[in-house]
């Protein structure tokens, strides 16, 4: 009789640990953000703060990641949050490329702030705009940042490939600043916040000129994605910039699994919303961040969490 009782009793035991790993397991978040240099992993970081101090009983990893790698993340479980840029996560909702399918698990959690595309050149390289980029060494990120997928398309509508290029090299922002200091490279290209830190960072070694898109070519690229924008990166961001320059740009976001639960979503979101400033802290285009902007609509999705948040706060109706 005893060993009857104390089997029933290490079964109930048994049976209660596996539950509570599995609470436990529920409540231990991923987030992809993007490579050390950019703004997106410090941003991160800052997020990972407010929700383990706001949200009971949750935890969050921090991963580096990539605007398309980190959609393709969410999709598939790798994780369960994660920074994207509007132009590429839409691609992913409408199954377009470079994505295989559609990304239906991906959800809308917050739009942040918006990021400004940079094509920036070694002033003595010869290189005035664009165009004269052909038979020029490039230096751009990794296959899966959509800094490298807007990198292609621009020099698709000047009639350019990586192909007519002397030289691609893909690697972290601070590679690429190396590179350009070096002189290995005359290019480089990248989508951040103005001014862009690895580009200030260069400033101070090289001189450098930052390259102009015109509507015509703005044009071109959004008949291939309509999620391009026109941006202005104001006279005096960077050392010797004297005029405006106009470029192209997109929404950074945070994105989160379809599969998190509505009630973990929605405090996820009140304590963003609630502890905003502190983003802003990080990087300064947060500053200023409303309820309102963040619930700004760029074509994915609400998760049902966020929406319930954003309609009582009567942001959305």
């Amino acid at each position: 009789m005893k060993m009857r009782l104390t089997m029933k009793v290490l079964a109930a035991v048994l049976v209660f640990g596996l539950l509570g790993a599995g609470a436990v397991s529920a409540a231990q978040l991923k987030m992809m953000t993007g490579p050390q240099g950019g703004s997106w992993y410090p941003l991160g970081g800052a997020i990972q703060n407010i929700i383990e101090k706001n949200v009971p009983g949750a935890s969050m990893m921090v991963l580096p990641g990539a605007g398309i790698s980190n959609v393709k993340g969410v999709q598939t479980g790798k994780a369960d949050l994660g920074f994207g840029n509007g132009v590429s996560t839409v691609d992913g909702v409408n199954g377009r490329a470079p994505f295989d399918a559609k990304t239906d698990n991906v959800r809308q959690l917050a739009t942040l702030y918006f990021q400004y595309f940079h094509m920036v050149a070694l002033a003595d390289a010869g290189i005035k705009t664009p165009a004269d980029l052909g038979g020029k060494a490039l230096t751009t990120q990794q296959k899966g940042n959509t800094g490298e997928q807007m990198t292609r398309q621009t020099l698709e509508v000047y009639g350019l490939s990586y192909d007519k290029m002397a030289k691609v090299s893909h690697g972290s922002y601070n590679d690429s600043v190396a590179q350009l200091k070096d002189g290995q490279a005359q290019v480089y290209t990248l989508i951040t916040t103005v001014p862009a830190s690895s580009v200030m960072d260069l400033a101070s070694a090289r001189d450098i000129v930052v390259l102009e898109i015109p509507d015509d070519k703005l044009k071109a690229l959004q008949k291939i994605n309509g999620g391009y924008d026109k941006r202005i990166i104001k006279s005096g961001s960077y050392p010797k910039q004297d005029r405006d320059v106009q470029t192209i740009g997109t929404w950074t976001h945070l994105i989160v699994s379809s599969k998190v639960p509505e009630e973990t979503v929605y405090k996820i979101t009140k304590a963003l919303v609630e502890n905003v400033g502190a983003l802003g802290d990080v990087v300064r285009a947060v500053k200023g961040l409303t309820a309102k902007d963040m619930a700004t609509d760029i074509g994915v999705p609400y998760h049902p969490g966020a929406l319930k948040y954003y309609k009582e706060a009567k942001v959305i109706r």
